[in-house]
């Protein structure tokens, strides 16, 4: 929707609406050419408004930045905070597989942003935030006894589940694009990888 058909709406709704639009529109740019290169021009352009319009609502590239990451990062610590409050085991692994899927296809783009530009967004809350989060789940999954191959199969899982949902979709067969499709194969190849990794012992109830 452009902002001449913008015009037509109430006040309120017009707010509402170009700030859900430019949200989504920036995360797709932040989750495929980048945040670094993405610009509030870009994103102005890529919505079909000026970048004033953008400027009105957000006050820097950061900013949108932190709107659009916040869900998901307080989502995936939601995930975390019930998995290791139970102990360790092949099951409480499954459910939290199950969670971790759900949420990785619901946040996709949020999360190939926070995992594959980390290194290069170091000092930004938001991304600082969603590094620790991901530091608490490794060492949830792998404690510090875990292997060379328990510790490649986390970050294949995690890395390797936003890369393909994002970027590496492109080089899939387009009826794979379905979530309907996409869960049940991400549950076969993410409890492979992450099921037989090393139980941790100190979430072992006394």
């Amino acid at each position: 929707m452009t902002e001449t058909e913008h015009a037509n709406l109430p006040a309120e709704s017009i707010r509402s609406r170009t700030g859900r639009e430019l949200r989504a529109v920036a995360l797709a740019q932040f989750a495929s050419v980048g945040f670094a290169a993405t610009s509030l021009q870009h994103i102005a352009d890529a919505a079909g408004f000026s970048k004033s319009s953008v400027l009105y609502h957000f006050a820097s590239k950061e900013a949108i930045l932190t709107e659009v990451l916040t869900p998901a990062i307080d989502h995936l610590e939601k995930i975390l905070d019930r998995f290791v409050a139970e102990p360790d085991s092949v099951e409480s692994r499954k459910y939290f597989v199950g969670d971790f899927i759900d949420f990785v296809l619901h946040y996709r783009f949020e999360l190939h942003t926070f995992i594959n530009q980390g290194q290069s967004l170091v000092g930004i809350e938001v991304v600082d935030r969603a590094r620790a989060l991901v530091v608490r789940l490794a060492a949830s999954i792998c404690d510090e006894q875990a292997s060379v191959e328990d510790r490649l199969r986390f970050g294949i899982a995690l890395g390797g589940a936003a890369y393909t949902l994002v970027a590496g979709m492109t080089y899939l067969d387009d009826d794979l694009a379905a979530d309907d499709d996409l869960r049940p194969a991400l549950v076969t190849v993410l409890t492979e990888l992450l099921a037989p990794v090393s139980h941790t012992l100190s979430r072992k109830q006394p």
